[in-house]
């Protein structure tokens, strides 16, 4: 597995609610963890057991962050040797306030080394890579810029010639403006072979309005067949062979000959969830895993809500993953939504 795009330290602070402008909030905790689609996947790879090689592209800056990154990649057995240092930028770093109570999250980003990474930063040549992830469009400006006279941006040319070389693709996505992202990840989609991503993102490459969906706010009832029929959009417009489709209470899938899943997420009780960061990354840890091992769309979907939900009950974002057996074993313990 190959994993390219962002690079980026979380440092999450649970707090003991969201304040207004101008009024105080208390931070209880703090915790430095490693996140970024590419890290972050890399990451719970390796958590939940993988044995094959794991490998992360991408640019840092020279300081002190850098040295986490790559030293927990190690950690991990994951091969960080192709991932670029830049002096002359920040490593790329998220604060994540995470409400105390129920796990809500508000992200405040600084793309900083991020910025510098262009096409020629994954090295496919170097890979034998079987599946190449990346992410995330609109947080690389070199990445999101088309290039000259006409040519295609940089996601678009990394996935095309991934393909080439006979990887399957994924790409992560992150909620941004949804003209920005349609703008920038709409071309990506006919060079794809799998897409996981939240309702959010979904609803916005697809035109739809995220409130028909009935995914947001506490208690809500999903609107399975409009978010089967979002998942099927994305088909549609080119996704090679599954689109999965994410949200708090479970998931829903589409393929181009026409399947159809749903999979909702495990009952976990309420005081079991400590924080939502890094839970999307888990869902699709589990997918990915899943498809490269060749199991069956069902399995990859309830092993994407299962570790979803053992990361849902640690504040870091990775350390709530499980070996993948344990992650299961929570959707036999507490059920499904």
């Amino acid at each position: 597995m190959l994993c390219a795009g962002s690079i980026v330290v979380d440092v999450g602070k649970v707090i003991d609610r969201y304040p207004e402008q101008e009024k105080l909030a208390l931070i209880e905790s703090v915790s430095l963890s490693t996140g970024g689609p590419a890290v972050n996947l890399a990451v719970d790879l390796h958590r939940l057991g993988a044995t094959f090689p794991i490998a992360v592209q991408g640019v840092v800056g020279d300081d002190p962050h850098a040295d986490f990154l790559v030293d927990a990649l190690r950690a991990n057995g994951v091969d960080a040797s192709g991932i670029r240092r830049a002096g002359e930028a920040a490593t790329s770093f998220t604060d994540a306030m995470v409400v105390r109570d129920g796990g809500s999250r508000t992200f405040f980003h600084h793309p900083g080394a991020n910025g510098l990474m262009g096409p020629q930063d994954v090295r496919l040549a170097e890979s034998r890579a079987r599946i190449l992830h990346m992410g995330a469009p609109a947080l690389h400006p070199l990445m999101d810029a088309d290039g000259p006279d006409g040519e295609p941006n940089g996601w678009v040319t990394v996935l095309a010639a991934a393909q080439a070389q006979g990887l399957r693709t994924n790409l992560e996505m992150v909620s941004v403006e949804p003209s920005v992202l349609r703008r920038i990840a709409l071309p990506c989609l006919p060079h794809l072979d799998y897409l996981v991503i939240n309702d959010l993102e979904a609803s916005a490459l697809a035109g739809v309005d995220p409130a028909s969906l009935g995914t947001a706010g506490a208690g809500a009832v999903p609107n399975w067949p409009e978010l089967e029929e979002v998942a099927r959009r994305l088909v549609d417009l080119g996704v090679g062979s599954l689109v999965a489709v994410h949200f708090p209470a479970g998931c829903v899938a589409a393929s181009p000959d026409g399947g159809l899943w749903r999979q909702p997420s495990v009952r976990l009780p309420r005081e079991e969830v400590v924080s939502s960061t890094g839970a999307g990354d888990a869902f699709a840890s589990g997918v990915i895993l899943g498809l490269h091992e060749g199991r069956p769309v069902e399995e990859c979907l309830r092993a994407g809500v299962c570790v979803a939900a053992a990361c849902l009950r640690s504040a870091a974002t990775s350390d709530g993953v499980l070996p993948l057996a344990d992650c299961l074993d929570l959707g036999e313990r507490f059920g499904f939504r």
